[in-house]
């Protein structure tokens, strides 16, 4: 559903907190794709995050995300920061007026065990993104592995992420863990999954097995593909952060309200 976030960020809510059950671990999923820049520069002012992942793709755009412990970096076309927010940390995102933004940002849950890890911050950079060439088609290895392709490897829970592109026509069959979640996003033009024709900016949930097809209709498609094994753990979320019970959530606000949510330095790397 359209939506508004931030200081007036239009965006597209295609995941929240009505499909947490269902998508587990996929916690949220917003799309961004404007070539009006009113939709977007007021961007996303400083806010805390505790007890998740954010994983943004910038396909076209431009983002700059700045922490409350002074990291400052830029990603544009076809690059990811990747932000865990564990224990807990304050950023802010703009997005920079450009020809065309397009984009997603996911929320990946953290394990209980995980949820109070020390945060940190990477920037996947468009070198160290493998893509690989097929029939009809390409794909970028966003996070995870394809055939003998290595992309990013998530250190919490596992994260294949493919950004999948498709002629006309064309089709791809995907290999699947059985026991994993696994999450298609058509970020542009409709796609066939399964036999079934999606419509664009719809994400839909495939069925246990492993293996699935996904096919361009009679134009061009861009799909994105997420597969992570799912917690079976309680939710408690309460606006950016995300915990199991309804203590842990109050700690964390009675923490931000008295000034001690910060409780661990960031470590800061960058993939190029």
């Amino acid at each position: 559903m359209p939506a508004v976030d931030g200081a007036g960020v239009k965006l597209i809510r295609v995941l929240g907190k009505n499909t947490v059950k269902d998508f587990d671990p996929f916690l949220m999923l917003d799309s961004f794709d404007s070539v009006n820049p009113d939709d977007y520069i007021a961007g996303f002012p400083m806010h805390p995050h505790r007890g998740i992942e954010t994983i943004s793709y910038i396909y076209k755009g431009g983002m700059v995300h700045r922490d409350s412990l002074g990291h400052e970096d830029a990603i544009s076309d076809g690059e990811v920061q990747w932000m865990t927010a564990g224990s807990g940390i304050l950023h802010e995102e703009t997005l920079p007026a450009v020809e065309r933004m397009l984009g997603v940002q996911l929320w990946l849950n953290l394990a209980a065990d995980d949820k109070m890890v020390a945060p940190a911050y990477i920037s996947v950079k468009r070198e160290a993104i493998p893509e690989v060439s097929f029939p009809g088609g390409h794909l970028r290895v966003l996070a995870g592995r394809y055939d003998d392709a290595e992309g990013h490897q998530a250190q919490y829970l596992p994260l294949d992420y493919y950004d999948l592109h498709l002629d006309a026509g064309a089709s791809l069959v995907l290999n699947t863990e059985a026991n994993h979640t696994v999450v298609l996003f058509t970020i542009e033009g409709d796609a066939m999954v399964g036999g079934e024709r999606v419509a664009a900016k719809t994400a839909v949930l495939s069925s246990k097995g492993d293996r699935i097809t996904i096919g361009a209709t009679e134009e061009p498609a861009q799909v994105l593909f997420m597969s992570s094994q799912p917690l079976d753990e309680p939710v408690v979320w309460g606006g950016p952060i995300v915990m199991n019970t309804k203590e842990e959530l109050q700690q964390a606000f009675d923490e931000l309200n008295n000034g001690t949510f910060l409780r661990d330095k960031m470590t800061y790397s960058e993939e190029s």
